[in-house]
């Protein structure tokens, strides 16, 4: 085994230098996380700068495909913080189950799979095998606030 497959998710982490976000509160009437057996439904999550800010913009347009893959990526450190906050130990984490990105493009673009690799490629590099997923990417006309992308996703848990 190597010294990569060997290390928790919250010491990969550490390695790459990167602190999770706080979780930000529902902004409406609903709830981040829904546990139903050790399944987790974690609710939509935009992306967010280094200092909380929304990313905004329409991909392909606003944003080059770069840029939206550094939004999917920030949008998975997002939910990584709402598993640490609902789990504690991100270890408990067995696999992520299901993946739906949705970015928000002009209807000729047609590059969301390279998009949303942001977030597909964090999963894998944070959790590993277990971080390998089912996934949609599909483009939306618009998003709430204008984000970026918008990701939810299914993980089930030890």
């Amino acid at each position: 085994m190597s010294t990569t497959q060997a290390q928790s998710p919250e010491e990969k982490l550490k390695q790459l230098g990167v602190k999770l976000p706080a979780v930000s509160k529902p902004v409406a009437n609903y709830v981040n996380v829904v546990q139903t057996g050790k399944l987790l439904y974690l609710s939509g999550k935009g992306p967010t700068d280094a200092g909380g800010k929304d990313i905004t913009g329409k991909v392909g347009k606003d944003l080059t495909i770069e840029e939206g893959y550094a939004a999917a990526r920030s949008v998975a450190f997002n939910h990584i913080a709402v598993l640490k906050d609902y789990l504690g130990d991100l270890k408990k984490v067995k696999r992520v189950i299901k993946v739906l990105g949705m970015v928000n493009c002009e209807s000729s673009f047609t590059q969301q799979p390279k998009v949303m690799n942001g977030y597909s490629d964090t999963m894998v590099e944070i959790f590993g095998e277990k971080g390998k997923h089912a996934r949609s990417a599909v483009g939306f006309h618009a998003l709430p606030n204008n984000i970026a992308i918008e990701v939810e996703v299914i993980v089930e848990i030890e």
